[in-house]
């Protein structure tokens, strides 16, 4: 895993005052070099310009960027960040076409079979990425993001100049680009967040390559294109063999995903999900002698002032003893107390460059960093839930068939901190049902399919294009801050693919929710693992943290310099506080309740000073 950036234009030589050039890369560099710790180097040519934070995975000795490659008169250089999961069988059918490699990476297979097949060789690629791609001879720059958007790849345009980056921060760098927020922006935070719109980088002009597309900009075009999505076609597979084929492709992809020249790692928080993961690379490093490090995560004194509710019935820790038996790991318990919490809510925002997810994010930031000591390659269960229909929304009857966003249906509870002035003049309500509407209206639709099964496709398009987008998003920035690469099997497009067309009552066979996912993991798991009921990621029970919040959210509307003031009312601010937390109505997902609202705006507080945005 690595960061990238740069910037193109072609009509710029920038081997002219080259200096110049170097200084912003080198700061572009610099400020992601969290993502790659290990090695850092530039490229500069006429026309483009490219920089690489490395932290090294595979081929540590040989696999500098940026890299550059001829082939029949062809000159291509890449910088590239992600894992190729079928990296063999590429480098075999590329050696029959007459590629000669000098490494073992996969950023050399890469740029191989873009100079042998073309731009469309993406198409033949499994795994996560963001790559950018210039073509000397013809001064074209291509960007690429993987399938599903597991890595990120944000770009701005400005005066002719392709500006990308990993992250935002990235762009910010140049001497161009300015944070700035129109009223888009405000309503994707107060009225979208801690999600975003698909593609949209919240900052004004600023983007992100769509999930399945790439860029392609010369001198005389600029162009997205799409090269995969789902396609919804009848499913004709028994559900035998859909258990059957459902088993192989978790199993291969995650199998194929332990790819590492270092030593990989497991999240395992006693979950399903988490735990047929962590079954399956025990199972395959015991068969060579070794042990896998596991890792869970709950906070100190949750076993005093945990509150069971219908969202997390239950806590981890019994279930994460089981799966250490289970698979005999080498199991590391971490904890983050209040003060780690509160110290890291800042540090989210950094890492993500937008207010996120409070302290669901910081909490998991924290517990990367201490990950990240250990071991630099993690793999984990996210997604399973948005792909085989773990979550509330996708069974409860009133979020089922709500008309808006299921993890986020009353809009009055997003309004309740904001002053008059902004409810009136931000069209809140309009622009969360125009994004709605507009993901629905894209879901790939089956001619004849019964109303409910269409909604089913309905709610999974936007789990996948929302809900499990902000996840990944989180996922990546928590661990890349802290130069850990966190994988995720279940994302798989083959997986996406398939499960997409699978009918509900397979996916929730004989009634029991992920059915489909439990049965094709019977001979991973112990049978109480298999059939526990769902429990999603840890959050504080503890009544300091709250307090806490309280204090730093009364310290911050007594400030006149506080540029949230702009935003939301004093007095509705105080009231709040005075009202007793209930942590059974969630505003965002199963977890963000009455102190992570705090926590919220507290965070949008520190990005509008600290990234210094202007309102526009």
């Amino acid at each position: 895993m690595c960061g990238i950036a740069g910037f193109c234009n072609p009509n710029i030589n920038y081997l002219e005052n080259e200096q110049k050039w170097k200084h912003i890369l080198d700061n572009m560099n610099n400020i992601q070099k969290h993502r790659g710790p290990d090695e850092q180097n530039t490229f500069i040519t006429n026309g483009c310009t490219f920089a690489h934070a490395r932290l090294s995975i595979i081929d540590l000795k040989n696999g500098s960027q940026p890299m550059t490659r001829c082939f029949n008169n062809k000159k291509y250089t890449i910088v590239y960040n992600g894992e190729i999961y079928n990296s063999q069988e590429l480098r075999d059918d590329l050696e029959k076409n007459n590629a000669i490699f000098s490494t073992t990476s996969d950023t050399e297979i890469i740029l191989f079979g873009h100079l042998i097949y073309g731009q469309d060789f993406v198409k033949k690629l499994n795994g996560i990425f963001a790559y950018a791609i210039w073509d000397e001879n013809n001064k074209t720059i291509f960007l690429y993001r993987d399938h599903i958007g597991i890595k990120p790849l944000f770009y701005t345009f400005n005066e002719n100049n392709l500006i990308f980056s990993s992250e935002i921060k990235g762009l910010l760098q140049h001497p161009k680009i300015e944070a700035k927020l129109d009223y888009k922006g405000l309503c994707e935070i107060f009225g979208l967040g801690p999600a975003k719109t698909c593609g949209n980088g919240v900052f004004k002009n600023i983007f992100e390559v769509l999930p399945g597309h790439f860029i392609k900009m010369s001198k005389s075009e600029f162009y997205q294109t799409e090269y995969w999505k789902l396609k919804s076609k009848h499913h004709t597979d028994t559900f035998e063999e859909t258990v059957e084929k459902t088993s192989f492709l978790i199993h291969d992809s995650i199998k194929r995903q332990m790819i590492s020249d270092i030593p990989i790692c497991t999240f395992l928080s006693g979950g399903v999900d988490s735990s047929i993961v962590t079954a399956i690379c025990a199972k395959e490093l015991n068969a060579v002698g070794s042990q896998l490090n596991t890792f869970s995560f709950d906070f100190k004194d949750n076993d005093i002032f945990f509150k069971s509710n219908s969202f997390q019935p239950s806590q981890d820790r019994p279930w994460v003893d089981i799966m250490v038996n289970h698979s005999n790991t080498n199991h590391t318990y971490l904890e983050c107390n209040t003060n780690d919490l509160v110290s890291n809510l800042f540090n989210a925002v950094d890492a993500r460059d937008l207010p996120c997810m409070a302290d669901v994010e910081s909490s998991l930031l924290y517990f990367c960093s201490k990950v990240s000591l250990k071991n630099k390659v993690a793999l984990t269960g996210e997604c399973a839930d948005e792909i085989f229909g773990g979550y509330p929304w996708f069974y409860n009857q009133e979020m089922f068939n709500a008309t808006t966003f299921p993890w986020s249906m009353d809009i009055s509870h997003r309004k309740i901190l904001l002053s008059d002035q902004a409810i009136n003049s931000l069209p809140l309500d309009e622009y969360i049902q125009s994004a709605y509407e507009s993901t629905i209206s894209s879901t790939p639709k089956l001619y004849g399919e019964s109303a409910q099964e269409s909604r089913r496709r309905e709610m999974a398009y936007l789990n996948l294009k929302w809900f499990m987008q902000n996840l990944l998003d989180r996922l990546d920035r928590t661990s890349m801050h802290s130069g850990l690469e966190a994988r995720v099997p279940f994302a798989d497009h083959r997986i996406i693919e398939y499960i997409w067309n699978v009918p509900w009552n397979m996916k929730c066979n004989d009634g029991i929710i992920k059915g489909l996912l439990r049965k094709a993991s019977e001979k991973y798991l112990p049978k109480q693992v298999l059939y526990r009921k769902k429990s999603p990621y840890p959050k504080t029970y503890n009544p300091a943290y709250e307090k806490t919040l309280k204090n730093m959210t009364m310290d911050m509307i007594s400030n006149n310099n506080s540029p949230i003031l702009n935003f939301i009312s004093r007095s509705k601010v105080k009231q709040f506080i005075k009202t007793p937390s209930n942590y059974t109505k969630p505003w965002y997902g199963q977890l963000m309740a009455g102190p992570q609202m705090l926590a919220y705006i507290l965070q949008i507080n520190y990005w509008l000073q600290k990234y210094k945005i202007y309102i526009i």
